[in-house]
């Protein structure tokens, strides 16, 4: 059985990637700032920005022995705008920092951690290059929170270059719903301009988790990102009107279906295997 560690296993898309790692016969050890929700799940309470504790829990807890396979880094500062620019900043790439180094320090090899779709450009203030956007252009941050990201994936990059046995792959992750959220995307054909910040996309928690497992059990080597969503967009208006109304003078650089994602995930179909499998236009009526 392969042990994961999950920092922030209790978050939204935690809970999903914790539910799916276990159904799928992992091991799995939560690594969160705040108690377990429940009595009968293996997790830990860390302050993943100090070092010191991070590093201690990396190496083995007297309950927790044991040889770690994998981790997969989720915990942070969600979003912009929830803390201080600062505050986020600092306490986003701190704790990746040292997540990283005392994985380094364990000896574990697999690393899969959250990036975020912020780095394209969010919110898109300036148009993007073209669409659907990828993984082939620089990273764009216009936040703070978007700028912590990159950070991460530098520092990632950077690692695997010195070691070149060890793989961490960044997940440019979408918008993260769960099925009780979707009964409010209707609402959001009335004006173009409510979802344009992503050029509407989305990911289910459960299609995020999947995308998660997927890296993890991938056999390659080195830094890699995937911009991770579902296959759909949060619209039922067509992708042509909606780019006409927005983003008038951005290129389309192949067809797209009328609702087909605009954040490229065919990078993560081809080398991950990843298919979503959740939609929200599935919900019952």
């Amino acid at each position: 059985m392969t042990k994961v560690i999950v920092t922030g296993g209790h978050g939204k898309l935690g809970r999903a990637c914790v539910q799916d790692l276990t159904e799928h016969g992992y091991d799995v050890l939560v690594f969160d700032s705040t108690p377990a929700p429940r009595a009968d799940q293996r997790s830990v309470q860390i302050d993943l920005s100090d070092f010191g504790q991070t590093l201690d829990a990396f190496l083995g807890l007297d309950n927790h022995p044991g040889q770690v396979d994998a981790v997969v880094h989720l915990a942070a500062i969600p979003a912009p705008g929830r803390q201080s620019d600062a505050r986020t900043y600092q306490n986003n790439t701190g704790c990746s920092f040292n997540v990283f180094h005392a994985a380094k320090r364990a000896g574990i090899k697999n690393i899969v951690f959250a990036s975020s779709e912020t780095v394209l450009g969010l919110p898109f203030d300036t148009p993007p290059p073209y669409v659907p956007v990828d993984e082939e252009y620089e990273p764009r941050p216009e936040t703070s929170y978007s700028l912590g990201k990159v950070i991460d994936e530098t520092l990632a990059r950077h690692l695997c270059r010195q070691d070149p046995d060890l793989k961490m792959y960044g997940l440019r992750l979408s918008n993260v719903k769960e099925p009780a959220e979707y009964a409010a995307f209707s609402g959001f054909d009335s004006d173009a301009r409510l979802r344009k910040w992503n050029l509407w996309a989305y990911i289910d928690a459960r299609d995020g988790a999947q995308a998660v497992r997927k890296a993890v059990e991938h056999p390659g080597k080195g830094f890699e990102t995937f911009i991770i969503a579902n296959a759909d967009t949060v619209m039922t208006r067509p992708n042509k009107e909606l780019m006409a109304e927005v983003f008038p003078s951005v290129p389309f650089r192949r067809d797209v279906g009328p609702n087909e994602t605009l954040l490229s995930i065919e990078k993560a179909r081809r080398v991950l295997g990843y298919e979503p499998r959740h939609s929200w236009r599935d919900r019952p009526l």
